[in-house]
């Protein structure tokens, strides 16, 4: 059986004290993990959600992405330089946490489109950024660091798993594995199944599951059963979180461009899609 997990800004967006039954929620859905994104980690109340995290009884999953003036793949070495320490301090926030698996937009600013295709320097600089934040992360314990493939709209750096494995074996510090995203998959991948093979188990760190439109899991054009096929055969352990985004958020709908409602609510898409992703794996066995 998979575990499941929801992200909490189905909820809200940046995640702050007000928003810390958002965990117990999560918990009493049926969920068996919490995807918190830390948008600021310089305001992000560690503390009370860790607390909180202990008091409930659930895991917990950080994502994060890096803003343009920490862009670790920019010309200027200052602003790389921000982004090293930038993402070292999210990875001491999961270590505060507990959580075992940080992921996200972190080998590049989330969003950031150079305009061209990726560049040798780009690939060269994300890399030494990424090595540096991988060693330190592994210096202070276990935590697995995982780089989110994005589709071109969001990103030029990496967009199909083949690459992001490359990637991984690039930086060479044994923690850093991939993150598939079935929203991004579905515009980028020409198999679900290729995908998760090249990543096997041994790069395979973190998933998401949403639709192609960002609707309730199981509503659209996703090739469930063939993923959890190949998910099931590679041996992935981890969470399958449910992500989507409120409309009236502000900074996530600019860089996700979401403009319209699938659900009455993020709760509502998120319960939906936990009995309908269930339903599909149940199926496989018959």
């Amino acid at each position: 059986m998979f575990k499941y997990g929801v992200a909490a800004i189905i909820w809200t967006e940046e995640f702050k004290v007000k928003d810390l039954p958002v965990i117990e929620k999560a918990k009493s859905m049926g969920f068996d993990a919490i995807d918190i994104n830390i948008s600021h980690p310089e305001t992000f109340p560690t503390k009370k959600v860790r607390n909180k995290l202990k008091e409930v009884g659930i895991e917990a999953v950080t994502t994060f992405g890096l803003s343009e003036d920490a862009n670790v793949i920019h010309s200027d070495r200052k602003t790389r330089r921000k982004g090293v320490e930038v993402i070292k301090r999210v990875i001491d926030i999961n270590y505060e946490l507990g959580s075992k698996i940080f992921a996200g937009v972190f080998y590049a600013a989330w969003g950031y489109l150079s305009g061209k295709p990726r560049a040798k320097d780009e690939w060269k600089w994300s890399v030494e950024a990424m090595r540096e934040a991988a060693l330190y992360a592994k210096d202070n314990g276990k935590l697995v660091l995982a780089v989110e493939v994005l589709n071109r709209f969001e990103s030029h750096f990496l967009n199909i798993a083949d690459d992001a494995v490359k990637y991984c074996k690039e930086v060479g510090t044994g923690n850093m594995k991939v993150h598939l995203d079935t929203f991004h998959m579905i515009r980028e991948e020409t198999s679900f199944t290729e995908a998760v093979e090249a990543c096997g188990k041994k790069y395979l760190g973190y998933v998401h599951v949403c639709e192609n439109n960002r609707g309730i899991p199981g509503t659209g054009l996703v090739p469930w059963k063939e993923f959890f096929r190949a998910l099931k055969k590679v041996g992935y352990n981890g969470p399958l979180t449910i992500e989507s985004f409120d409309p009236n958020f502000e900074e996530l709908n600019r860089l996700c461009c979401i403009w319209r409602k699938f659900a009455e609510t993020g709760e509502e898409l998120a319960e939906q899609g936990l009995k309908n992703l269930k339903k599909i794996e149940k199926s496989l066995a018959k």
